[in-house]
């Protein structure tokens, strides 16, 4: 069976028992499971594909709880490292009273980024596996050499490479180095996800079909471009699609964007995609593809947290059969 690796953080979400302050305002916070690349891969097991997780843990009470949650998701956690070295993320965040959040970070370094790229084993990749990453940690450390090593080890097994650049300014030293970081890594994968918010900032190009086309560079086959609420279009170079999204009442937008995309990889690899046949697939599949990504988006929208928000299969499809 073919299979989904996330690689890059783990952390813990601290999320406001209060919406609508600002960050310096918040008194009480509810500790939540997240990282990006991690709440991909619990949206790919939930729905019911083996997915795991290849990061590096604090030996910390914090690093228990996250490897506890990963497990309930139903993620394989035997590729998640641990040290004394460094503590696990933490990312504080509050929440605008549309869902919309504000982040803290603590990680200077956090244990995911002292993940090497000897650690990595060739033997975990088989043919027709998805790796999905982001750039949170394209920072430069050991996890940064630790994401080249394993786009080529996928590649080299005839699997998938999955790009959302998922910007997070906080965490960089200058917006100029997020932007080559990502920019650096962009070519290297053969399905990008970008969000309306991030576009400009990443290709530096306002009209959106422009600043799309100038992504498909490398091995890049397809960008998905994501809307929020308004749904997402989907493009590959001879063709483009749109979908619409779901209307639900939205209590926090943390991981809609990776439910999402969990969602279309979880797809993909029901239909068996590689780089030899994703556009294909593509062009026969893309309205349930889409359908389905964006029902996972707006459930987890729906409910509150990342990991702990993320919806079953059965919820996903009984809410494409409502609307």
């Amino acid at each position: 069976m073919t299979k989904l690796y996330s690689i890059g953080e783990v952390l813990i979400d601290f999320i406001p028992l209060k919406k609508g302050e600002a960050l310096k305002d918040v008194a009480a916070f509810e500790r939540a499971p997240g990282g990006a690349p991690a709440n991909v891969a619990a949206a790919v097991a939930k729905f019911g594909h083996e997915a795991s997780m290849i990061t590096k843990l604090g030996n910390d009470a914090f690093g228990d709880f996250l490897i506890e949650q990963l497990q309930s998701a139903g993620v394989k956690t035997d590729k998640i490292l641990r040290t004394s070295e460094a503590n696990t993320g933490l990312a504080f965040v509050s929440l605008k009273e549309n869902g919309e959040r504000d982040f803290s970070f603590y990680r200077k370094p956090s244990a995911d980024l002292l993940f090497e790229e000897s650690e990595l084993q060739a033997e975990w990749f088989g043919q027709g596996d998805i790796l999905h990453f982001c750039s949170v940690d394209l920072v430069d450390s050991p996890m940064k050499e630790a994401h080249k090593r394993a786009v080529e080890l996928v590649k080299e097994n005839g699997g998938l490479i999955s790009f959302d650049p998922n910007v997070r300014l906080p965490l960089w030293e200058s917006p100029e180095e997020c932007r080559a970081a990502i920019l650096e890594f962009l070519p290297h994968a053969h399905i990008v996800k970008v969000s309306d918010e991030e576009l400009e900032f990443i290709t530096g190009i306002r009209e959106v079909d422009e600043a799309i086309a100038s992504l498909f560079t490398g091995d890049v086959q397809a960008v998905v471009f994501t809307k929020g609420a308004d749904g997402a279009e989907l493009y590959t170079q001879a063709d483009k699609w749109e979908s619409s999204g779901f209307t639900v009442d939205v209590q926090d937008t943390t991981g809609a964007g990776d439910a999402f995309i969990g969602g279309f990889l979880f797809k993909l690899l029901e239909a068996k995609a590689n780089p030899e046949n994703v556009l294909s697939i593509l062009r026969e599949k893309h309205a349930d593809i889409l359908l389905f990504a964006n029902a996972s988006g707006a459930l987890t929208a729906a409910g509150k947290g990342a990991i702990s928000a993320l919806p079953v299969k059965e919820k996903v499809l009984a809410l494409i059969k409502e609307q």
